[in-house]
């Protein structure tokens, strides 16, 4: 089972990862100024990560692929890491897809 860690950047804002039952980060978010609005980040990605029509999938110019999970409203709120082919950012989109919506969170801030 997939959980989310946050955690807290050295210029002080709160930022995500979710995390696959293997400790793998397969999605990250942009950082917050308060540790609510990185709580309702990891809320808007649990509503969010089920809907395959909320992924970006995109290709780096380095040629390597990564996708950004976005909210309704068009905002990213989560980004990837870089994938060397498309079936492996696929098979990290259907990670977050599996993993986000029953994620635990770990709060390490």
């Amino acid at each position: 089972m997939g959980k989310f860690t946050i955690s807290k950047r050295t210029n002080g804002e709160y930022q995500f990862s979710l995390k696959a039952g293997n400790g793998q980060i397969i999605l990250s978010s942009e950082g917050y100024n308060n540790k609510a609005g990185c709580e309702n980040g990891i809320e808007s990605v649990k509503k969010n990560a089920p809907d395959d029509n909320r992924y970006e999938r995109k290709t780096a110019s380095n040629g390597k692929f990564h996708f950004n999970l976005k909210a309704g409203n068009g905002q990213v709120i989560g980004s990837s890491q870089m994938y060397e082919s498309e079936a492996s950012r696929d098979n990290g989109i259907e990670s977050v897809k599996n993993n986000a919506p029953d994620a635990t969170v770990e709060d390490e801030a």
